[in-house]
Protein backbone atom coordinates (compact mmCIF):
# COMPACT_ATOMS: atom_id res chain seq x y z
CA UNK A 1 0.00 0.00 0.00
CA UNK A 2 1.43 3.44 -1.14
CA UNK A 3 2.36 5.74 1.36
CA UNK A 4 -0.51 8.25 0.57
CA UNK A 5 -3.08 5.78 -0.06
CA UNK A 6 -1.62 4.20 3.75
CA UNK A 7 -2.47 7.60 5.07
CA UNK A 8 -6.03 8.11 3.40
CA UNK A 9 -7.12 4.50 5.10
CA UNK A 10 -5.73 6.01 8.35
CA UNK A 11 -7.63 9.17 8.51
CA UNK A 12 -10.85 7.05 7.83
CA UNK A 13 -10.32 5.05 10.46
CA UNK A 14 -9.46 7.79 12.77
CA UNK A 15 -13.22 9.46 11.45
CA UNK A 16 -14.79 6.20 11.83
CA UNK A 17 -13.71 5.82 15.47
CA UNK A 18 -14.39 9.83 16.11
CA UNK A 19 -18.19 8.89 14.93
CA UNK A 20 -18.30 5.81 16.86
CA UNK A 21 -17.68 7.87 20.25
CA UNK A 22 -20.19 10.08 19.29
CA UNK A 23 -23.07 7.56 18.79
CA UNK A 24 -22.08 5.84 21.68
CA UNK A 25 -22.64 8.90 23.63
CA UNK A 26 -25.57 10.47 22.16
CA UNK A 27 -26.93 8.00 19.30
CA UNK A 28 -27.52 9.75 16.17
CA UNK A 29 -28.04 12.99 17.37
CA UNK A 30 -24.86 12.41 19.20
CA UNK A 31 -23.04 11.43 16.17
CA UNK A 32 -24.27 14.67 14.52
CA UNK A 33 -23.05 16.73 17.19
CA UNK A 34 -19.68 15.26 18.18
CA UNK A 35 -19.17 15.69 14.03
CA UNK A 36 -20.16 19.37 13.85
CA UNK A 37 -17.52 19.68 17.00
CA UNK A 38 -15.45 17.56 15.05
CA UNK A 39 -15.39 20.44 11.76
CA UNK A 40 -14.89 23.62 14.22
CA UNK A 41 -12.39 21.82 15.87
CA UNK A 42 -10.33 20.77 13.16
CA UNK A 43 -11.46 24.84 11.47
CA UNK A 44 -10.08 26.22 14.68
CA UNK A 45 -6.52 24.20 14.63
CA UNK A 46 -6.36 24.62 10.59
CA UNK A 47 -6.51 28.45 11.16
CA UNK A 48 -4.53 28.98 14.49
CA UNK A 49 -1.57 25.81 14.36
CA UNK A 50 0.76 27.47 12.92
CA UNK A 51 1.08 30.39 15.43
CA UNK A 52 0.64 28.01 18.34
CA UNK A 53 3.29 26.08 16.89
CA UNK A 54 6.09 28.97 16.63
CA UNK A 55 5.15 30.32 19.89
CA UNK A 56 5.09 27.40 21.42
CA UNK A 57 8.69 26.37 20.42
CA UNK A 58 9.68 30.21 20.73
CA UNK A 59 10.70 30.60 17.16
CA UNK A 60 11.38 34.37 16.25
CA UNK A 61 11.16 35.53 12.15
CA UNK A 62 14.71 36.30 11.01
CA UNK A 63 15.77 38.21 8.40
CA UNK A 64 18.23 37.27 5.31
CA UNK A 65 20.65 39.17 6.77
CA UNK A 66 20.70 37.09 9.34
CA UNK A 67 20.17 33.84 8.12
CA UNK A 68 21.20 34.03 4.12
CA UNK A 69 22.27 30.50 3.62
CA UNK A 70 19.23 29.19 4.52
CA UNK A 71 17.03 31.89 2.51
CA UNK A 72 19.29 31.09 -0.74
CA UNK A 73 18.63 27.57 -0.26
CA UNK A 74 14.99 27.89 0.59
CA UNK A 75 14.75 30.19 -2.30
CA UNK A 76 16.29 27.45 -4.99
CA UNK A 77 14.27 24.94 -3.78
CA UNK A 78 10.99 26.97 -3.51
CA UNK A 79 11.40 27.69 -6.95
CA UNK A 80 12.27 23.91 -8.08
CA UNK A 81 8.95 23.14 -6.43
CA UNK A 82 6.82 25.60 -7.88
CA UNK A 83 6.24 26.98 -4.19
CA UNK A 84 5.70 31.20 -2.65
CA UNK A 85 8.70 31.75 -0.32
CA UNK A 86 7.79 31.08 3.23
CA UNK A 87 8.38 32.42 6.41
CA UNK A 88 12.19 31.80 8.28
CA UNK A 89 11.83 31.01 12.07
CA UNK A 90 15.09 30.72 13.85
CA UNK A 91 14.74 28.61 17.28
CA UNK A 92 17.37 29.39 19.76
CA UNK A 93 18.50 25.98 20.51
CA UNK A 94 21.13 24.08 20.72
CA UNK A 95 19.36 21.03 19.80
CA UNK A 96 19.40 20.36 16.25
CA UNK A 97 16.08 19.91 14.51
CA UNK A 98 13.79 21.93 12.25
CA UNK A 99 9.73 22.18 10.92
CA UNK A 100 7.49 23.36 8.74
CA UNK A 101 4.43 24.69 9.74
CA UNK A 102 1.26 26.52 7.74
CA UNK A 103 -2.22 26.13 6.66
CA UNK A 104 -1.05 25.89 3.57
CA UNK A 105 1.55 27.16 0.74
CA UNK A 106 0.40 30.69 1.05
CA UNK A 107 0.87 30.72 4.45
CA UNK A 108 3.91 28.09 6.03
CA UNK A 109 6.26 28.73 7.78
CA UNK A 110 10.02 26.55 7.98
CA UNK A 111 12.07 27.07 11.40
CA UNK A 112 15.24 26.01 12.47
CA UNK A 113 17.28 25.66 15.47
CA UNK A 114 20.62 27.29 15.84
CA UNK A 115 21.90 23.81 16.08
CA UNK A 116 21.03 22.45 13.07
CA UNK A 117 22.78 25.37 11.76
CA UNK A 118 25.67 23.81 13.44
CA UNK A 119 25.99 20.62 12.79
CA UNK A 120 25.15 20.53 8.91
CA UNK A 121 27.11 21.25 6.00
CA UNK A 122 25.05 22.75 3.19
CA UNK A 123 24.38 19.72 1.63
CA UNK A 124 22.62 18.04 4.61
CA UNK A 125 21.08 21.41 5.19
CA UNK A 126 19.43 21.63 2.01
CA UNK A 127 18.03 18.17 2.02
CA UNK A 128 16.68 18.75 5.60
CA UNK A 129 14.63 22.10 4.25
CA UNK A 130 13.80 19.51 1.01
CA UNK A 131 12.15 17.45 3.23
CA UNK A 132 10.38 20.63 5.13
CA UNK A 133 8.95 21.86 2.00
CA UNK A 134 8.14 18.28 0.68
CA UNK A 135 5.22 18.82 4.10
CA UNK A 136 4.30 21.94 2.61
CA UNK A 137 3.66 20.68 -1.18
CA UNK A 138 1.85 17.99 0.47
CA UNK A 139 -0.11 19.49 2.65
CA UNK A 140 0.93 17.32 5.46
CA UNK A 141 0.64 19.91 8.06
CA UNK A 142 -2.62 20.09 7.28
CA UNK A 143 -3.25 16.59 7.88
CA UNK A 144 -1.37 16.08 10.96
CA UNK A 145 -3.41 18.91 12.29
CA UNK A 146 -6.33 17.02 11.67
CA UNK A 147 -5.32 14.09 13.11
CA UNK A 148 -4.35 15.70 16.19
CA UNK A 149 -7.50 17.62 16.51
CA UNK A 150 -10.01 14.44 16.14
CA UNK A 151 -7.85 12.26 18.48
CA UNK A 152 -8.11 15.21 21.11
CA UNK A 153 -11.70 15.25 20.47
CA UNK A 154 -12.11 11.85 20.86
CA UNK A 155 -9.67 11.55 24.59
CA UNK A 156 -12.02 14.37 25.41
CA UNK A 157 -15.27 12.85 24.72
CA UNK A 158 -13.86 9.74 26.33
CA UNK A 159 -13.23 10.91 29.49
CA UNK A 160 -16.87 12.83 29.35
CA UNK A 161 -18.60 9.13 28.75
CA UNK A 162 -16.11 7.44 31.80
CA UNK A 163 -17.32 9.92 34.02
CA UNK A 164 -20.92 9.30 33.09
CA UNK A 165 -20.40 5.83 33.56
CA UNK A 166 -19.19 6.01 36.96
CA UNK A 167 -21.52 8.53 38.06
CA UNK A 168 -24.78 7.43 36.90
CA UNK A 169 -23.74 3.78 35.59
CA UNK A 170 -25.33 2.08 38.72
CA UNK A 171 -28.76 2.72 37.50
CA UNK A 172 -31.56 -0.34 36.28
CA UNK A 173 -29.76 -3.64 35.71
CA UNK A 174 -31.12 -2.97 32.21
CA UNK A 175 -28.30 -0.50 31.60
CA UNK A 176 -25.62 -2.32 32.99
CA UNK A 177 -24.59 -4.13 29.62
CA UNK A 178 -24.92 -0.50 27.92
CA UNK A 179 -22.78 0.70 30.42
CA UNK A 180 -20.33 -1.51 30.81
CA UNK A 181 -19.89 -0.75 26.85
CA UNK A 182 -19.89 2.96 27.27
CA UNK A 183 -16.93 2.33 29.60
CA UNK A 184 -15.27 -0.15 27.16
CA UNK A 185 -15.81 2.12 24.41
CA UNK A 186 -14.52 5.17 26.29
CA UNK A 187 -11.34 3.24 27.38
CA UNK A 188 -9.90 1.97 24.33
CA UNK A 189 -11.20 4.63 22.21
CA UNK A 190 -9.23 7.05 23.05
CA UNK A 191 -6.28 4.85 22.97
CA UNK A 192 -6.71 3.83 19.61
CA UNK A 193 -7.53 7.23 18.28
CA UNK A 194 -3.46 8.11 19.87
CA UNK A 195 -2.42 5.20 18.10
CA UNK A 196 -3.84 6.19 14.58
CA UNK A 197 -2.48 9.80 14.60
CA UNK A 198 0.62 8.05 15.52
CA UNK A 199 0.80 6.09 12.26
CA UNK A 200 -0.64 8.70 10.20
CA UNK A 201 2.41 11.20 11.52
CA UNK A 202 5.02 8.51 10.74
CA UNK A 203 3.38 7.70 7.00
CA UNK A 204 4.18 11.42 6.51
CA UNK A 205 7.11 11.21 7.59
CA UNK A 206 8.30 8.48 4.79
CA UNK A 207 6.51 10.40 2.17
CA UNK A 208 8.31 13.74 2.69
CA UNK A 209 11.98 11.84 3.04
CA UNK A 210 10.83 10.48 -0.34
CA UNK A 211 9.58 13.61 -2.03
CA UNK A 212 12.50 15.68 -0.38
CA UNK A 213 14.76 13.51 -1.67
CA UNK A 214 13.89 13.63 -5.40
CA UNK A 215 13.40 17.42 -5.40
CA UNK A 216 17.13 17.80 -3.48
CA UNK A 217 17.95 15.09 -5.98
CA UNK A 218 20.19 13.56 -2.95
CA UNK A 219 18.17 11.49 -0.76
CA UNK A 220 22.02 10.48 0.51
CA UNK A 221 22.77 14.05 2.21
CA UNK A 222 19.47 13.44 3.90
CA UNK A 223 20.43 10.49 5.19
CA UNK A 224 23.77 11.85 6.17
CA UNK A 225 21.77 14.55 7.84
CA UNK A 226 19.68 12.09 9.62
CA UNK A 227 22.27 9.82 11.44
CA UNK A 228 23.78 13.27 12.80
CA UNK A 229 20.60 15.16 13.66
CA UNK A 230 19.75 11.35 15.81
CA UNK A 231 22.80 11.25 17.34
CA UNK A 232 23.03 14.90 18.58
CA UNK A 233 19.59 15.06 20.12
CA UNK A 234 20.04 12.37 22.63
CA UNK A 235 22.92 14.56 23.42
CA UNK A 236 21.16 17.92 23.57
CA UNK A 237 17.54 17.29 24.48
CA UNK A 238 14.96 19.97 22.91
CA UNK A 239 14.22 22.22 25.68
CA UNK A 240 10.78 23.70 24.60
CA UNK A 241 7.54 22.45 23.80
CA UNK A 242 6.61 18.55 24.43
CA UNK A 243 4.51 16.29 22.68
CA UNK A 244 1.95 18.86 21.24
CA UNK A 245 4.19 20.08 18.78
CA UNK A 246 6.47 17.15 18.64
CA UNK A 247 5.24 15.16 15.47
CA UNK A 248 6.36 18.47 13.17
CA UNK A 249 9.71 18.28 13.44
CA UNK A 250 12.07 15.85 11.30
CA UNK A 251 13.94 14.27 13.90
CA UNK A 252 11.10 13.19 17.71
CA UNK A 253 13.02 16.33 19.66
CA UNK A 254 11.92 13.56 22.60
CA UNK A 255 14.02 11.23 21.55
CA UNK A 256 16.12 11.39 24.88
CA UNK A 257 12.72 10.37 27.17
CA UNK A 258 11.04 7.36 27.63
CA UNK A 259 9.00 6.98 24.85
CA UNK A 260 8.45 3.64 23.11
CA UNK A 261 8.61 3.23 19.04
CA UNK A 262 4.78 2.13 19.26
CA UNK A 263 4.08 5.97 21.16
CA UNK A 264 6.96 8.07 18.81
CA UNK A 265 5.48 10.35 16.04
CA UNK A 266 8.39 9.14 13.87
CA UNK A 267 9.04 6.20 12.08
CA UNK A 268 12.57 4.66 13.27
CA UNK A 269 16.01 6.09 12.18
CA UNK A 270 17.54 3.50 10.88
CA UNK A 271 14.33 2.48 8.79
CA UNK A 272 14.42 5.97 6.90
CA UNK A 273 17.84 5.97 6.63
CA UNK A 274 18.00 2.52 4.78
CA UNK A 275 14.88 3.89 2.33
CA UNK A 276 16.84 6.85 1.58
CA UNK A 277 19.59 4.56 0.16
CA UNK A 278 17.62 2.66 -1.37
CA UNK A 279 15.55 5.84 -3.48
CA UNK A 280 19.32 6.75 -4.12
CA UNK A 281 20.22 4.05 -5.59
CA UNK A 282 17.35 4.69 -8.04
CA UNK A 283 17.76 8.10 -8.53
CA UNK A 284 21.16 7.11 -9.80
CA UNK A 285 19.55 4.40 -11.99
CA UNK A 286 16.57 7.17 -13.19
CA UNK A 287 13.06 5.44 -11.89
CA UNK A 288 11.95 6.31 -8.86
CA UNK A 289 8.29 4.76 -8.82
CA UNK A 290 7.13 2.95 -6.02
CA UNK A 291 8.97 5.84 -3.46
CA UNK A 292 6.97 9.15 -4.30
CA UNK A 293 3.26 7.90 -4.58
CA UNK A 294 0.05 9.59 -3.83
Amino acid sequence: MGTYTKTAVLMAALLGLFLLVGRALGGDQGMLAWGAIGLLFNFGAYWFSDRLALVANRARPVPREELPQVYEIVEELTSRAGLPMPRIYLIPSESPNAFATGRNPAHAAVAVTSGILQILDRRELRAVLAHELSHVKNRDILIATIAAAVAGLISAVGSMLRWGVLLGGGGRADRRGSALADLAIAIVAPFVALILQLAISRSREYGADASGGVLSEDPEALASALEKLQMQSRRRPYPFAGPATAHLFIVNPLTGRSLGWLLSTHPPTEERIARLRALAARLHGGDVRGFVDR
